[in-house]
């Protein structure tokens, strides 16, 4: 019998919590059974079997004429044969308190029962990393997919940006429309000092002073220039609802590039992820190299075999001495 004992440890670092060893260790060893048990159902399957018989024979090697009849595999014609009495022969235990994979394989000679166990080990292995890998590279699959058509709708919205500007003749409407304000405010701050300087003025100087009708003209021109401001603003050239669709816009540019850009990160990690080993097995055992057999228990099976015969023979006593009786 040659044993084995493994674990399956996730090599993805991103995402990893604790960083001391202790931590690590009882996480790397509990922290992933589903691994572990989809590893052990891994090693007891037919495709497991398949490979063994392709490399190893072990059809023949358990049906060899030299093997007691007890423990020879007669009837291994098929596939189905073969498969019950592998799982005779091979045993895969998970212990969920370590974490561990005890790996078992019975053989009649030391070679070849490390030579089982060393196989399930390695490609066990190479199972659970290209499984992880398949799934890395499908996801990459989509995730090209998906950057190629946020691509094209960043640039679609970026276009959009820009077709409104050059159909409005505007760079920012947002910026014109601070441009105007500033204008209105400094204009009602200029009337606000003419209005005070009317006022200062008119309380010495009759109503019709040259100095007083010129600060009057120059406060109504004042009142049109404002005027005509916050028509540009709120009235025929519309500055306000610009402003909001040019925010519009650009809120929606701004989106499909984020978008574009996560997807371009989530792209790069995913094609290194699938192009690196994302399911590490580790070797606690290496694959035991027999001294001895330990089946069949030969102290075990001779007191069985004694005690059988001994109450066969106390029987058949019994059955004699029952019919003496009856003769008698």
């Amino acid at each position: 019998m040659s044993e084995s004992h493994i674990i399956v440890q996730n090599t993805d670092l991103s995402n990893s919590g604790p960083t001391d060893l202790a931590s690590a260790l009882i996480d790397g060893a509990g922290g992933n059974s589903a691994d572990q048990l989809l590893l052990r159902d891994y090693l007891l399957s037919v495709g497991m079997m398949q490979k063994l018989e392709d490399e190893l024979d072990i059809r023949e090697h358990w049906s060899q004429s030299w093997i007691d009849p007890i423990s020879r595999l007669w009837f291994g014609y098929t596939d189905e044969d073969l498969y019950e009495y592998y799982l005779d022969r091979i045993t895969v235990e998970y212990d969920e308190y370590d974490g561990v994979i005890v790996i078992t394989a019975e053989a009649f000679d030391a070679e070849t029962a490390h030579a089982i166990t060393s196989t399930m080990v390695r490609d066990g292995g190479e199972f659970m990393n290209r499984m992880a890998q398949d799934l890395a590279l499908e996801q990459v699959r989509f995730l090209e997919t998906q950057v190629e058509r946020l691509g094209d709708r960043a640039m679609a919205e970026r276009q959009a940006v820009t077709s409104y500007q050059n159909r409005n003749g505007l760079v920012s409407p947002e910026q014109s429309a601070q441009a105007l304000t500033a204008i209105i405010a400094q204009l009602e701050r200029q009337r606000s000092e003419l209005k005070i300087e009317l006022s200062s003025m008119g309380a010495y100087l009759v109503s019709d002073h040259p100095s007083l009708v010129e600060i009057r003209q120059q406060i109504a021109a004042i009142d049109s220039q404002i005027a005509q401001e916050r028509r540009r603003l709120s009235g025929g050239e519309q500055l306000n609802t610009k402003v909001e669709q040019f925010q519009q816009l650009q809120l929606k540019a701004e989106f499909a590039q984020n978008l574009y850009q996560n997807a371009l990160t989530a792209l790069e990690k995913g094609r290194i992820e699938g192009g690196r080993t994302i399911k590490a097995m580790s070797v606690i055992q290496p694959p035991t190299l027999p001294e001895e057999p330990t089946r069949p228990s030969r102290f075990y099976n001779t007191a069985l075999f004694i005690l059988v015969v001994v109450m066969l023979a106390g029987l058949f006593h019994l059955v004699v001495a029952i019919v003496r009786d009856h003769k008698d």
